[in-house]
């Protein structure tokens, strides 16, 4: 199972949410230089480090964006451990909220 499906997967379990995107954006950041060092300090864009995920689900509804964000990150902790995943981008909604995607 690669990384990307397994958050697509525990995000569904978690949201039930009636829109999800998983985007691996890792090419976008070819050449970037990133400060933990690591096997990351040179990365050259490859793989799956990077992601965007775009989620619309009743669970977000009254929910602040911080509380959004949270409980995303809380269902994705062993992906965010380090070494594995180095930056997660959210954008969480309730349905009928609009959106920029």
């Amino acid at each position: 199972m690669t990384i990307q499906s397994g958050i697509e997967a525990k995000l569904r379990e978690a949201f039930a949410p009636e829109r999800l995107e998983v985007i691996n954006e890792s090419h976008l950041h070819a050449g970037h230089h990133h400060a933990d060092g690591g096997e990351h300090a040179n990365f050259d864009g490859t793989g799956e480090t990077h992601f965007r995920v775009r989620i619309v689900s009743e669970a977000f509804a009254d929910k602040s964006r911080l509380e959004r964000h949270r409980a995303v990150n809380a269902v994705l902790e062993g992906e965010l451990a380090p070494g594995r995943v180095h930056a997660l981008a959210i954008d969480a909604a309730a349905p009928g909220e609009p959106t920029r995607w």
